[in-house]
């Protein structure tokens, strides 16, 4: 999700909940607790998955031959506690690079593997190296990058690159700009990352794309400006890819809730958040207790940003805000279309949490003796 939570593991993450006194998350528990209870939240939302389904997707009012409050209440517990359950494979980690003079090389393989999107739970995904998101490319305005794309699928297809400006025949449309890379075979892509395309751009497939993207062959694409003195300042910095479809039909950063990774900021941080739709769907991304002050849409600095709690990202779109982390607590934080988060079984699919931590309330907790 970012480089900050790369090098925040899981304990780190957890003991800071604990200093917050949040004894209503599973990170609380002991090991043992906690594995059963991300096994019963995997079973809830499977289940909510299923109701999703038989409903085509719209909002399950509770029957009244449905669970009782009691049922209700423990399956939406047994989810929140399970949170941030831990599943193998991560995405969107950064492409690493070699120099051919001055020129940047990547390699991008597409693949299908199986992806455990969410605890226990997997999907055939369609992937770049492996993984959903696929992993992050960084550029800086004036690089010259070349990938080397690999197509290892049982399908043809291409690679767009979504908000970058490139000469025609680099698009990756086939048919239009360029053939389709047939399965077994390496299409090489080259140009210039142009001065004025700093900003939060994308790359995906654009062939079969309504399945091949959905299915995990997106990722992002982040153009450093020149200067940064151009852009906001900020403490640290994630990015969040929302997709609808097969992975785990609503998901963040190819994770579905409880297994979606938190942001994570010490109280006073500011907080540069990306994000990309590569789904089919609008997703109003939704955040308790602080505001989003939105600085760049698909790229570009806005003439006038502005602050908001709820930010409507439709397909396509990439927007860049900023969160000043000024409220210590576990707060909320999800798409707001409620059918894509939360169910009578509990919160799934695009749901995480903004973990604000206070180092200074930690270290006066830790002076007080105990009574």
């Amino acid at each position: 999700m970012s480089r900050v939570t790369d090098r925040l593991n899981r304990r780190e993450v957890l003991g800071g909940l604990g200093a917050l006194g949040l004894t209503g998350i599973g990170v609380a528990l002991a090991p043992e607790t906690q594995h059963a209870g991300r096994a019963s939240a995997a079973e809830s939302i499977a289940q909510s998955a299923a109701g999703h389904a038989e409903h085509g997707g719209a909002v399950a009012f509770v029957q009244s031959d449905g669970p009782t409050v009691e049922e209700m209440d423990a399956m939406h517990e047994e989810g929140v506690r399970a949170f941030p359950a831990e599943t193998n494979g991560k995405g969107g980690l950064p492409l690493e690079y070699t120099m051919d003079g001055d020129v940047k090389v990547f390699d991008l393989t597409c693949e299908v593997v199986e992806w455990e999107h969410n605890v226990g739970q997997t999907v055939e995904a369609w992937t770049y190296n492996g993984v959903v998101p696929g992993p992050e490319i960084r550029a800086t305005e004036g690089d010259r990058v070349r990938f080397n794309v690999t197509n290892k699928l049982p399908q043809s297809t291409a690679v767009h690159w979504h908000g970058l400006y490139v000469p025609n025949d680099q698009d990756g449309v086939p048919f239009i700009t360029q053939p389709p890379i047939k399965p077994g075979e390496t299409f090489t892509y080259e140009f210039t990352i142009q001065d004025g395309n700093a900003g939060a751009h994308m790359y995906h497939s654009h062939h079969n794309a309504a399945f091949q993207v959905t299915s995990g062959l997106l990722g992002a694409f982040i153009v450093e400006p020149k200067d940064p003195s151009t852009r906001p300042a900020f403490d640290s910095e994630y990015t969040m890819i929302l997709n609808d479809g097969p992975i785990g039909a609503y998901s963040i950063n190819g994770k579905t809730f409880p297994s979606t990774e938190p942001v994570v900021a010490k109280k006073g941080e500011t907080v540069l958040i990306r994000y990309m739709n590569e789904g089919l769907m609008i997703h109003p991304m939704h955040l308790h207790g602080m505001k989003q002050l939105v600085f760049a849409q698909d790229g570009y600095l806005l003439p006038q940003p502005y602050y908001c709690d709820t930010l409507n990202i439709a397909p396509g779109q990439r927007f860049e805000v900023l969160v000043e982390a000024t409220e210590p607590g576990v707060w909320a934080y999800h798409c707001h279309i409620l059918s894509h988060a939360e169910s009578a079984h509990g919160m799934f699919g695009m749901v995480t949490a903004f973990i604000v931590q206070d180092d200074e309330a930690e270290a006066a907790a830790e002076a007080t003796p105990e009574s």
